[in-house]
């Protein structure tokens, strides 16, 4: 997959992996230590494992308001190591260069109010020095994205694999800013279904067909059959205008543009790959196609389907005014990549919509340069999935969430210096995150989403055309129902 552009490098934490065993930071063993030395623990293996236990699905809990599933607000710690470039620095030193989404002032009233641990020790001194295998702990106040309150339907069960028929707008596994509003998540809850392998992934906005795994055999073997492209995998969309009657082949690679924000674009610098298109009816005004990927490249299907000027007709990224008045048909569009995500952002941010890319402005402001793309959704393979095969399969492994120390930048308006301890160890509603029905919790004094008044994105915001119909593999096949916008006689 191709690396995005240069840009400042700025640090990120990890969240613990699933029914990681690392809940508490790793345990120091107790010995004499010189006078004024400081000891620091060495360093515990993050568990790969594939499972949320109870302790994660506790929590918080949700709330369904406006055909919209929401998550209550809920305190959260980032964990992170050390990072090498950082011994020999003050955490005040590292805060105030790699973490600049945060005045100062901020990381000092954390500080006060003990959100900010230094091998689980509360941090006195912001001007501490820090060493080798130091493991930090930052406690947020965390706020998700809401998705559509359409439930996850199970289209089959037995002993060796889940298969359901995912909503749109529901990223797969935690990503990004969201993790219980997530399918693992949900089944987890609401279902009882844990210790789930993720086989495949849809991005985020593409409902159908969703696999996971119970062992990790089954996983291996069901794997392999990916890597060794034995799937058939087919999608049904709805385009603009009418499609050509006879099979289309698109052959163009396809380039990453962004990461952060999930974009793609047809370049001959990209990865080869391969979509079949087959128009199945025609309404006068927009399109039901069939596609069968024969690779899986990001977001491979829309980015075709916009190459050849019929976008998916409500795709918040292709089918955008930012892309110029082509719409980006034949690879038309007429200014720099950077010209383009800055259009394109500021087109969702005219509209208040950031949040149907599953992003917000804190996002754009504090993340890494380099992340795992898509809007918050990684892949398990780069080949597994036709619409967003991001390779990054260390992380989706560990399902790992990545996000910066400091969650969310700060208004200038709160005096921090002035904060009292107490108020700003207050919680939302109380410990287990089970406030009120509608979320009338508690403000957080440190946290500016508790300040800040979002759109909700409407249930029709939160549907894409685009749905995984059919998967088949050597020796099974599922099929979901076809979507109600997929009819031949369905009109907007």
């Amino acid at each position: 997959m191709a690396e995005p552009g240069p840009g400042p490098s700025r640090a990120r934490e990890e969240e613990p992996g699933p029914a990681s065993k690392e809940e508490a930071a790793p345990a120091p063993k107790k010995r004499r230590l010189a006078g004024g030395e400081r000891y620091v623990p060495p360093p515990r293996k993050l568990n790969t494992g594939v499972s949320f236990g109870a302790e994660h699905f506790a929590e918080t809990s949700y709330y369904f308001e406006g055909g919209l599933r929401k998550v209550r607000p809920y305190y959260f710690d980032f964990r992170t190591y050390c990072k090498g470039r950082w011994v020999g620095r003050s955490l005040l030193h590292v805060f105030g260069t790699e973490f600049r989404a945060q005045p100062l002032a901020y990381y000092r009233a954390a500080a006060r109010a003990g959100r900010l641990r230094l091998n689980e020790e509360p941090v006195r001194d912001l001007d501490i020095v820090l060493k080798n295998n130091d493991f930090l702990r930052n406690t947020v106040h965390r706020h998700e994205p809401p998705v559509t309150a359409q439930p996850i339907r199970i289209l089959a069960e037995d002993e060796e694999v889940v298969v359901v028929d995912k909503p749109s707008s529901l990223p797969v596994h935690p990503c990004g800013r969201f993790r219980h509003n997530t399918v693992i998540f949900i089944l987890g809850k609401e279902h009882g279904l844990r210790e789930l392998h993720t086989l495949h992934r849809l991005d985020r906005m593409t409902s159908g067909v969703l696999m996971f795994a119970k062992s990790a055999a089954v996983s291996k073997r069901i794997d392999e059959q990916v890597r060794q492209r034995q799937l058939e995998k087919e999608y049904v969309c709805r385009v603009v205008g009418e499609f050509p009657e006879h099979e289309v082949v698109c052959e163009e690679p396809i380039l990453v543009v962004s990461y952060k924000v999930g974009v793609c674009r047809v370049d001959p610098k990209g990865k080869p790959c391969q979509t079949l298109f087959q128009r199945l009816s025609y309404n006068g005004s927009s399109s039901v196609v069939r596609c069968l990927p024969r690779t899986g490249r990001t977001h491979q299907i829309r980015v075709h389907l916009q190459f050849l000027g019929h976008p998916i007709v409500n795709d918040p990224i292709y089918n955008m005014e930012a892309w110029g008045p082509h719409r980006g048909k034949g690879g038309r569009i007429g200014k720099t990549d950077e010209e383009l995500l800055k259009d394109l952002v500021e087109e969702h941010r005219s509209k208040q919509s950031l949040e149907v890319l599953g992003i917000g402005e804190e996002d754009l402001n504090s993340s890494e340069s380099k992340d795992c793309g898509n809007s918050g959704d990684c892949t398990k393979s780069a080949e597994a999935d036709p619409i967003n095969g991001s390779s990054c399969l260390a992380e989706d492994k560990k399902e790992l969430e990545r996000n910066d120390v400091a969650a969310c930048p700060l208004n200038s308006d709160i005096n921090l210096e002035t904060l009292d301890k107490d108020k700003e160890l207050g919680l939302c509603g109380n410990q287990d995150g089970q406030a009120g029905e509608k979320g009338g919790e508690e403000k957080d004094p440190l946290c500016v989403e508790c300040r800040t008044s979002r759109r909700d994105p409407s249930p029709k915001e939160l549907v894409m055309f685009l749905h995984a119909l059919r998967y088949k593999g050597a020796n099974f096949e599922y099929c979901s129902s076809m979507p109600e916008w997929a009819m031949e006689d369905w009109e907007e």
